[in-house]
C-alpha cells in the first residue's frame, strides 16, 4: 500500500500512518497473508460506525430543530446505510487503496458496496483517533449535505415501509418482515435493534428508542440495498433463510414473509 497516494487522495495527512493502513486492509489479506504485522479494519470500522451515527446524529439534530425523533432516526439510517456509505468510499476512490486478498480482489471486491462501506467506516474511526472529531465531522460533510438532499428530495426517509413494501411484493413477491435483533438497556431508555428481512435475507437493520422507530430505519435500509439491487445489470435475487442473525417471532404485528 502507498500511504502516500492514499492520503493526497483523501487531502490528508495522518499523524500516525498505520491507522491509515489498518482502515484500508480488509480482513481478506490477512487471511491470505498471515505475517502481515497490521491488524485488519475491522476494529476500526467498529469505532467509526459510533462516529459516524454520533457527527451525522448531531448534525440532523442541529440542522432541523423541529422535527420529532422518528424523522431524525430515519434520515440518519439513510446517511448511514451500508450504500450510502459506499457510495462516499467510490466518491473519494477508497477502493482503489485497499489491501484485499486475492480472491476478494479478484471477485469484485474493490467495488462491493459491502466491503467499501466498511472501508468508510474504518477510516472515519483512524481519522477520529488520529485527528479528533472535528476533522471528522469537516471530512463527511461535503458528503453527507449533497447526500441528504437527494434522500429528501426523493422521499427516500418518508414511509420506508409502505414503499419497501410495495417494491418487494412487486419485483420479489414477498411481504417484509420484521424481527428483533436486540434489545439492551433499562426499561425506560431501551434501545432495539431491528432487522427488515425478505424472504429470510436481511437487507437492513435499524436502530431506535422504540420498536417502531427501529424497524422504519431497517425500512430505510433495505430499500437502498432492494432498489440497488433492482437497478443492477444483472439482478440476482438472494433466497433462502438468514443464518446469522437470530429469528425470535415477529413481535411487531407485521405479516411474516409470505408468497403474495
Amino acid at each position: 500500500m502507498d500511504v502516500s497516494k492514499a492520503e493526497a487522495t483523501l487531502g490528508m495527512v495522518f499523524k500516525d500512518r498505520t491507522l491509515l493502513q489498518r482502515a484500508l486492509t480488509h480482513c481478506s489479506y490477512l487471511n491470505e497473508n498471515p505475517d502481515y504485522t497490521l491488524e485488519d479494519n475491522e476494529r476500526l470500522e467498529f469505532l467509526g460506525d459510533a462516529v459516524l451515527d454520533f457527527v451525522v446524529g448531531e448534525y440532523l439534530y442541529d440542522r432541523f430543530p423541529k422535527e420529532d425523533e422518528g424523522t431524525l432516526t430515519s434520515l440518519r439510517a439513510a446517511l448511514v446505510c451500508t450504500r450510502s456509505l459506499a457510495e462516499f468510499a467510490e466518491q473519494l476512490g477508497l477502493g482503489a487503496h485497499l489491501l484485499l486478498g486475492h480472491g476478494e480482489d479478484e471477485g469484485g471486491g474493490r467495488d462491493r458496496p459491502a466491503v467499501l462501506c466498511g472501508a468508510f467506516e474504518a477510516l472515519s474511526g483512524a481519522m477520529y483517533l488520529d485527528q479528533g472529531l472535528d476533522k471528522v465531522n469537516a471530512f463527511i460533510m461535503p458528503l453527507i449535505q449533497p447526500a441528504l438532499e437527494h434522500i429528501m428530495r426523493n422521499n427516500l426517509d418518508k414511509d420506508a415501509k409502505s414503499i419497501l413494501q410495495e417494491l418487494s411484493q412487486a419485483h420479489l413477491g414477498y411481504t417484509p418482515r420484521y424481527r428483533t435483533v436486540d434489545a439492551r438497556g433499562p426499561d425506560h431508555d431501551r434501545m432495539f435493534t431491528i432487522a427488515a428481512t425478505i424472504n429470510g435475507v436481511t437487507y437492513g437493520r435499524g436502530q431506535g428508542r422504540s420498536k417502531q422507530l427501529a424497524a422504519q430505519a431497517a425500512a430505510t435500509e433495505a430499500l437502498t440495498q432492494l432498489e440497488a439491487m433492482l437497478n443492477a445489470p444483472t439482478i440476482r435475487v438472494p433466497d433462502g433463510p438468514d443464518f446469522d442473525l437470530p429469528a425470535p417471532e415477529d413481535d411487531l404485528g407485521m405479516l411474516d414473509a409470505a408468497r403474495v
